[in-house]
């Protein structure tokens, strides 16, 4: 298994990203549970926690994916390219303080279609 590994990685970096993000506003404005009633905080931490939702089945499903040769690696790569442009589409527009909900659309549809497609190829792949 190649494949996922080098995409899991990519993904734990966004995860760490958005972390430090968190931890930074929360320093920043002082509160160290909640989100003491900041808007960009509470945006934040559902930006991280949201993201740290769908990753793992996410991960899991593609890696079983790829160890069981479900789908061609091509369209491995290109699940995971669109799961982290899904991710990256979201953060942005969910941070937004006057939020564009194109992006957040943008980005669920591109998280759920890899979920929905890998998970109908292994379906597949078992019957």
């Amino acid at each position: 298994m190649t494949i996922c590994p080098l995409y899991a990685a990519v993904l734990a970096l966004i995860f760490v990203f958005l972390s430090f993000r968190t931890i930074r506003l929360r320093r920043s404005r002082k509160v160290g549970v909640g989100t003491g009633d900041v808007p960009e905080l509470t945006k934040a931490i559902r930006v991280h926690s949201n993201f740290a939702e769908y990753m793992p089945m996410a991960i899991l499903l593609l890696a079983f994916a790829e160890l069981q040769a479900a789908l061609p690696d091509a369209v491995i790569h290109g699940l995971f390219i669109a799961l982290i442009l899904g991710r990256l589409i979201h953060a942005y527009g969910v941070s937004q303080v006057e939020e564009n909900y194109r992006f957040r659309v943008c980005g669920m549809i591109l998280t759920f279609m890899p979920i929905l497609t890998v998970s109908l190829a292994l379906i597949v792949n078992c019957i």
